[in-house]
């Protein structure tokens, strides 16, 4: 019985811990986010996770979708006219996974200027006990949230 109620408390300390982490959206002072109509996420050897980790680059672009930003392919940007170009946002991201905890960032950059103009960070950690995958993918939740949160404040 006592082992059992050890286990039950670093479970809680645990969880207290991973409750930490901090998933936050961080938006430029001098931008009016719902100008902004169309979004492209880059898509290069600089921001592609790799392939096993494909599930949650799907993830990531369903975060993003679910904004009121519509995708548009990296490929086509150029098909945009002038006045769209104006109104599309450059999304990169990033994954880091440390044992501590795992953070996942989206970067939202103005394709004229080149300024970013949010970042949006989520974090999880469960302290390795459920896995990377686990933490990834509940990192990713998070920084959906964020986004959704930041781009809704916005219209």
């Amino acid at each position: 019985m006592r082992m059992s109620t050890k286990s039950v408390c670093y479970i809680v300390v645990l969880l207290l811990f991973s409750a930490c982490t901090t998933s936050k959206s961080t938006v430029s002072n001098n931008v009016n986010l719902s100008y902004y109509e169309y979004a492209s996420i880059i898509n290069n050897d600089t921001y592609r996770i790799p392939a096993e980790l494909m599930e949650y680059e799907i993830q990531l672009f369903d975060a993003v979708e679910n904004s009121h930003l519509k995708l548009v392919s990296d490929a086509r940007i150029y098909e945009l006219n002038p006045n769209q170009q104006k109104r599309l946002l450059l999304v990169k991201y990033g994954v880091n996974v440390t044992q501590e905890e795992t953070v996942v960032t989206v970067n939202f950059i103005d394709y004229d200027t080149g300024r970013p103009v949010a970042s949006c960070r989520g974090a999880y950690s469960s302290l390795g006990i459920a896995g990377a995958g686990y933490d990834i993918n509940e990192a990713i939740k998070r920084v959906s949230k964020q986004i959704s949160e930041t781009f809704s404040k916005s219209n």
